[in-house]
């Protein structure tokens, strides 16, 4: 990979972070800003992925050994570690978010169910924690 296609992927990695959020703060005076800062996410998100995809995985095909054989398949062994980690991930914070704030309600009503409401806080966040697991045993 030369220099100027690093140079594009840098930008494209530190676009896809900026462009999103400046969508959203551009787009919070509107109605429908939310879904147009999640369009531009995914869009970003998505093409970065294409986009290392494509810097990754191009090479030279008369030059195919095993060990480059062997190279290409740890590209996608670690595309999938990532993406089982990250949606595991975001898979949690949402059950966490929901359990957390019935638990909340639940324990401000009777304060004896507090070790109810922590089991099942504990539950959600174990989503996570599997998906890491999970991405440790695709690793070699």
């Amino acid at each position: 990979m030369n220099l100027t296609t690093r140079y594009i992927f840098v930008a494209a990695l530190i676009l896809s972070i900026f462009v999103p959020f400046g969508a959203f703060l551009l787009s919070k005076k509107k109605k429908g800003g939310f879904k147009a800062a999640l369009g531009f996410n995914a869009f970003f998100f998505f093409g970065t992925l294409v986009l290392a995809n494509i810097l990754m995985f191009s090479g030279n095909a008369s030059a195919a050994t095993e060990v480059a054989a062997a190279s290409s398949t740890d590209g996608w062994r670690y595309i999938a570690a990532a993406l089982s980690t990250g949606f595991s991930c975001i898979g949690g914070g949402i059950a966490v978010a929901s359990a957390a704030s019935a638990a909340l309600g639940a324990m401000s009503e009777d304060s004896s169910i507090m070790g109810k409401a922590l089991i099942f806080v504990a539950l959600a966040e174990g989503i996570a924690l599997y998906g890491l697991v999970l991405s440790f045993t695709m690793l070699p």
